[in-house]
Protein backbone atom coordinates (compact mmCIF):
# COMPACT_ATOMS: atom_id res chain seq x y z
CA UNK A 1 0.00 0.00 0.00
CA UNK A 2 1.51 3.60 -1.09
CA UNK A 3 1.95 6.25 1.64
CA UNK A 4 -0.55 8.51 -0.61
CA UNK A 5 -3.07 5.49 -0.02
CA UNK A 6 -2.28 5.67 3.41
CA UNK A 7 -3.45 9.06 3.87
CA UNK A 8 -6.69 8.93 1.96
CA UNK A 9 -7.35 5.91 4.37
CA UNK A 10 -6.64 8.03 7.30
CA UNK A 11 -8.38 11.43 6.01
CA UNK A 12 -11.51 9.37 5.72
CA UNK A 13 -12.08 8.32 9.31
CA UNK A 14 -11.68 11.38 10.43
CA UNK A 15 -14.59 14.47 11.22
CA UNK A 16 -14.15 17.82 9.96
CA UNK A 17 -13.23 18.94 13.91
CA UNK A 18 -10.20 16.70 13.53
CA UNK A 19 -7.09 18.41 14.09
CA UNK A 20 -3.43 17.89 13.09
CA UNK A 21 -1.99 16.29 15.37
CA UNK A 22 -4.81 13.91 15.16
CA UNK A 23 -4.76 13.40 11.57
CA UNK A 24 -1.02 12.86 12.27
CA UNK A 25 -1.87 10.02 14.75
CA UNK A 26 -4.26 8.48 12.70
CA UNK A 27 -2.11 8.25 9.59
CA UNK A 28 0.34 6.56 12.16
CA UNK A 29 -1.60 4.50 13.43
CA UNK A 30 -2.55 2.86 9.46
CA UNK A 31 1.00 2.84 8.85
CA UNK A 32 1.98 0.49 12.14
CA UNK A 33 -1.19 -2.23 10.80
CA UNK A 34 0.91 -2.02 7.21
CA UNK A 35 3.75 -2.92 9.01
CA UNK A 36 2.65 -5.58 11.36
CA UNK A 37 0.74 -7.42 8.66
CA UNK A 38 4.05 -7.08 5.84
CA UNK A 39 5.81 -8.54 9.19
CA UNK A 40 3.96 -11.17 8.97
CA UNK A 41 4.22 -11.81 5.22
CA UNK A 42 7.88 -12.02 5.54
CA UNK A 43 7.56 -14.51 8.58
CA UNK A 44 6.21 -16.67 6.86
CA UNK A 45 8.28 -16.30 3.22
CA UNK A 46 11.77 -16.95 5.86
CA UNK A 47 10.07 -20.25 7.32
CA UNK A 48 9.25 -21.12 3.81
CA UNK A 49 12.47 -20.75 2.40
CA UNK A 50 14.46 -22.79 5.54
CA UNK A 51 14.85 -25.85 3.74
CA UNK A 52 17.35 -27.73 7.01
CA UNK A 53 17.96 -31.18 4.93
CA UNK A 54 20.47 -29.31 2.65
CA UNK A 55 23.72 -29.00 3.53
CA UNK A 56 23.24 -31.31 6.79
CA UNK A 57 24.97 -34.44 5.30
CA UNK A 58 28.62 -34.27 3.32
CA UNK A 59 29.65 -37.24 1.06
CA UNK A 60 33.28 -37.30 0.65
CA UNK A 61 34.79 -39.99 -1.76
CA UNK A 62 38.04 -40.55 -3.13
Amino acid sequence: MEIGTLNLVALNQLTPSTSPSDIGVAILGKQLEVSQQLEGEMIKALENSVTPHIGGNIDVSI
